[in-house]
């Protein structure tokens, strides 16, 4: 007797789903393994600003890479949880408000910042890259880790968003949320000035203090563009929030 539309669905369904599960294991692992090399080669006193007040925490790039790890490892344990043969009531509503903070990191947060953080780098490198990431920096972080912080962000970010769907369809409070997170970003940099009269970053040093206000103003207001270029891309290829829920 050949299986049930139903019966077939189902199987379509937890194949899909142990896929899922494969992929978001294996970048969370990478990402561990990115931010442990960044950890271990940055340490030591050899990253200057990494030994200074702040850390490696005053830096967007770092920040964006523990951004990242939190929200495939929180993909992973959804995809896990989801793969449960007879979950319980309260297994289910855990995996349901799991699922919507993963996909309210994804649109407010992990995707916008980390577009920015890969589109802004290269194109201030492009321009002149001692402004951020200056050439002796190449003596202490290797190629592949510049390239895991700065480059494959975007492309792990974009297949993503390609094979898994994201419910997010309150655009003003993920704005808010986005719009929160840098204000409280610029907020230490300014914070971290003051207390140690160090820029985070070279191009700050030779702004004016209106070109900076201009420059941190954009970059705040290209962010927020970017959470809505992942919103488009989202309905492009998924359709409709509703057209999405049907796919769980």
């Amino acid at each position: 007797r050949p299986p049930s539309p139903d019966s077939r669905c189902t199987q379509i369904m937890a194949i899909s789903r142990a896929a899922g599960l494969g992929l978001h294991l294996a970048v969370l692992v990478w990402y561990l393994v990115a931010v442990q090399q960044n950890l271990s080669v940055t340490a030591g006193g050899r990253h200057i600003g990494a030994a200074s007040y702040g850390g490696r925490w005053k830096y967007l790039t770092f920040i964006n890479m523990i951004l990242q790890t939190s929200f495939f490892g929180l993909c992973a344990l959804t995809d896990l949880l989801k793969l449960l043969p007879q979950p319980s009531k309260r297994v289910q509503r855990f995996t349901y408000r799991i699922g919507v903070l993963q996909d309210w990191l994804f649109a407010a947060l992990a995707f916008p910042v980390g577009f920015f953080v890969v589109v802004s780098f290269w194109l201030i490198y492009a321009y002149d890259r001692e402004l951020v990431y200056p050439k002796i920096l190449d003596q202490i972080i290797p190629t592949w880790l510049n390239h895991a912080m700065h480059t494959l962000v975007l492309v792990l970010l974009m297949v993503e968003l390609t094979i898994v769907p994201h419910h997010c369809s309150n655009r003003k409070g993920g704005i808010a949320v986005l719009v929160t997170f840098c204000s409280c970003y610029l907020l230490w940099v300014l914070w971290i000035h003051y207390i140690s009269a160090i820029w985070v970053y070279p191009i700050l040093e030779v702004l004016s203090p209106i070109a900076m206000g201009i420059f941190l103003t954009v970059a705040v207001l290209i962010t927020v563009l970017l959470y809505i270029v992942g919103e488009k891309l989202h309905q492009w290829r998924w359709g409709t929030v509703k057209l999405m829920k049907k796919l769980d």
